[in-house]
C-alpha cells in the first residue's frame, strides 16, 4: 500500500515539477546506498544491547523470577 502512495505522489510531482520528480527519482538509490551502512550499525548495536540485556538478566531467570520475563 505504502507503494502505491509513493507512485502516486511520485506522479502528481512529476505533473508539477517534473525536474524535480526526475532528481528525486534519480537520487532515491544514491541515498538508498548510503543508508545502508547506517542500517547495518543499528542492526548490530541493536544486537550487542539484546545480548547485554540476556546477560544481565540471566540470573534472575535462573533463579526463577517472574518480572525478568519480556
Amino acid at each position: 500500500m505504502s507503494t502505491l502512495f509513493l507512485l502516486i505522489g511520485w506522479c502528481i510531482l512529476f505533473v508539477l515539477c517534473w525536474p524535480l520528480a526526475l532528481i528525486a527519482l534519480i537520487a532515491f538509490p544514491i541515498v538508498w546506498l548510503i543508508s545502508l551502512p547506517l542500517r547495518l550499525v543499528g542492526i548490530t548495536l541493536e544486537a550487542v544491547f539484546a545480548l547485554l540485556k540476556a546477560i544481565l538478566f540471566l540470573p534472575a531467570r535462573l533463579l526463577g523470577s517472574k518480572k525478568a520475563k519480556s
